[in-house]
């Protein structure tokens, strides 16, 4: 059994990799069948203002890391949480019991940034981030190597089977009285 040292009841999880690789969808669908709280870091920054403006090259909010920490730093010592952004190396590591960086094809990538209405260089430095894995290699740089996953998610099937292993691992999981 998977086991933390953090005196939690659930485990905390990240799942992290470039906008388009299913990082929400495979959110969503994980909390649905687990029951633990799923946190689109997008989606609070905007909520709550936790930015310091807007990127008018990227077509994005600045985000401010250390709100976006403190912001949640009650629920992560809870634990029950998927955290799902496309950064991962501001977050403090003992928040996490397992990363997950999901890893698309490129040329299905591509085509999914496309459709959603990215060009220029918010779609080349996002393909090329992936290209690159510097998303990966952050994840491995900031958390134990053993808490690390990289899971393909090119289709619905890969989601699918990623919310089955994920749901099992967290089955598995228990605190440590």
């Amino acid at each position: 059994m998977a086991q933390n040292s953090s005196g939690r009841r659930r485990p905390n999880i990240m799942i992290t990799r470039t906008p388009g690789t299913g990082k929400t969808m495979t959110s969503s669908a994980l909390a649905e069948v687990t029951q633990l709280r799923h946190i689109n870091v997008g989606d609070l920054v905007k909520e709550k203002k936790l930015h310091d403006g807007w990127d008018d090259t990227l077509d994005c909010y600045v985000i401010n890391e250390d709100l976006v920490c403190d912001d949640l730093e009650d629920m992560m010592e809870q634990g029950g949480n998927i955290v799902d952004h496309h950064g991962c190396d501001f977050f403090p590591e003992r928040w996490f019991d397992k990363v997950v960086v999901l890893q698309t094809d490129n040329t299905v990538l591509y085509d999914r940034l496309s459709r959603r209405g990215y060009t220029g260089q918010k779609l080349s430095n996002n393909i090329e981030c992936e290209i690159f894995q510097i998303l990966l290699e952050e994840a491995k740089e900031s958390y134990p190597e053993d808490i690390v996953a990289s899971l393909r998610s090119d289709s619905v099937e890969d989601i699918g089977k990623n919310v089955e292993i994920l749901s099992n691992w967290i089955s598995s999981w228990s605190p440590v009285s």
